[in-house]
């Protein structure tokens, strides 16, 4: 997980799919959004942040619950867990789980690296390693069961710091196969994912998929990793998105994908079926210092990722990272944080909150119960109007790629609407106008009601 890179609206809009020209050269633009609103995850079910605990400070949980979280992922360690051949310890991830129930929080487990019983430490790449490492996985997964967890195979596979000291698609592929077999020998109930790709690695994630995992999977993750605009993922998700329909359709025993919700909360009975893997975003952010970048910045960027997400059925939104690893200014590594480093005991909240913490807060308070209906057009592509239903109601979130403000007049409906920064500051009451609500955009959200 460590990176080391860089009121109810009547609408009388045209409603466009976000873009996804040139994802595929040659053929018409594909669109992937929900034909069916109650298709959409309902926020905040989806959305999640990484730790690197299982022992987590007192108010630690609560804090992070308070934003809206719903999921947890953190790395599952075959070393930490078995130190003696066959031997089994999930004591440490006991704790976790326990600490992780008063908060209703769900827990992504990363199954993941190599153990100095086998193969000297190395990534799982010889037969006897695999299938050690394939015991272990079950045996996780039996001592967890039925708890909601979803296991998610390796970390980062394509990259030489997670698979030393070159990474290749057979070797995990193998690796993932054994899990997969294993799995649906084993806890059939269970939900694995993978592969966890650094960036969103189309080489790869195609052997993968050709290699037969899509019948072992119930949803496919990735980590859309980049240092430009988080819309930017619309088009490699309608890529990503044809590819696993390609490959679905050869899926000959899809059991594991049918029975139960794969990225959904309490209260939802999603099914996945094999002509409708779900897309995980399993891990991405962006660091406050990288170049051009801020505190500030960086809320911003959650919020978009987010709501890009939600806007392209990405069923799971995993935010790197929950905390500031350090304080060194000009280490990225150290700024990945929704809170600061310090933790200050005895104190509410327990973290200084950074701009992404009151990003996540409140757009997960805003939308609380609300899906992703339609994209508004409203003008230029730069300018995003993204409309999110509950029942009759609607709300909107509004904002623009482009570096100069955009005004934009959304036909609205008479009426009084209040905008809300993305970090929760309401900014004023707009009354419509003859032709409806004209709007200043900036590349900072703002939230319409």
């Amino acid at each position: 997980m460590t990176r080391f890179r860089f009121t109810s609206l009547l609408l009388v809009l045209v409603v466009l799919a976000l873009p996804c020209s040139g994802c595929v050269r040659g053929q018409t633009a594909c669109t992937f959004l929900p034909s069916n609103n109650s298709t959409a995850t309902e926020i905040p079910e989806g959305f999640g942040v990484n730790i690197d605990f299982t022992d987590p400070q007192p108010g630690e949980l609560k804090m992070l619950s308070e934003a809206g979280l719903r999921w947890v992922r953190m790395d599952l360690k075959w070393d930490v867990t078995e130190r003696r051949l066959g031997v089994y310890d999930f004591s440490a991830y006991d704790r976790l789980m326990t600490a992780l129930g008063p908060f209703k929080l769900r827990a992504l487990f990363i199954l993941d690296y190599g153990n100095p019983l086998y193969d000297n430490g190395a990534p799982p790449r010889t037969e006897p390693a695999r299938q050690a490492f394939a015991r272990w996985a079950v045996a996780a997964a039996k001592h967890f069961g039925g708890r909601g967890a979803l296991w998610e195979v390796y970390n980062e596979p394509n990259h030489s710091l997670f698979w030393p000291p070159q990474p290749k698609a057979s070797e995990y592929v193998a690796l993932a196969l054994a899990v997969g077999r294993a799995f649906r020998e084993a806890v059939p109930e269970e939900k694995l994912i993978g592969p966890a790709t650094s960036e969103i690695d189309f080489e790869f994630i195609e052997s993968c998929f050709r290699a037969g995992l899509l019948e072992y999977w119930s949803a496919v993750s990735i980590h859309p990793y980049r240092r430009n605009d988080p819309e930017t993922a619309a088009a490699d998700y309608c890529r990503l998105r044809e590819l696993v329909q390609r490959y679905a359709a050869n899926v000959q025993s899809p059991k594991s994908k049918v029975q139960g919700p794969v990225a959904t909360g309490s209260g939802s009975n999603r099914v996945i079926s094999s002509q409708a893997i779900p897309i995980i975003s399993s891990e991405w952010g962006y660091s406050a210092v990288w170049r051009g970048l801020t505190e500030d910045k960086q809320g911003e960027l959650l919020a978009r990722a987010w709501l890009t997400n939600a806007a392209n059925d990405i069923s799971l939104s995993i935010w790197y990272d929950w905390r500031d690893d350090g304080v060194d200014p000009k280490e990225p590594e150290h700024h990945f944080g929704m809170v600061a480093n310090a933790y200050h005991q005895g104190r509410e909240p327990v973290y200084d909150p950074k701009s992404a913490y009151l990003a996540a807060k409140t757009l997960t308070t805003f939308f609380n119960g609300y899906r992703f209906a339609e994209r508004l057009a409203v003008g230029s592509s730069d300018d995003y109007v993204l409309a999110f239903r509950k029942g009759d109601e609607a709300r909107f979130a509004a904002w623009t790629t482009s570096n100069r403000s955009r005004e934009v007049v959304i036909p609205f409906s008479s009426g009084r609407y209040e905008i809300t920064r993305h970090t929760g500051e309401e900014l004023k009451t707009a009354v419509i106008g003859e032709k409806g609500l004209t709007l200043s955009l900036t590349t900072a959200p703002v939230y319409i009601r």
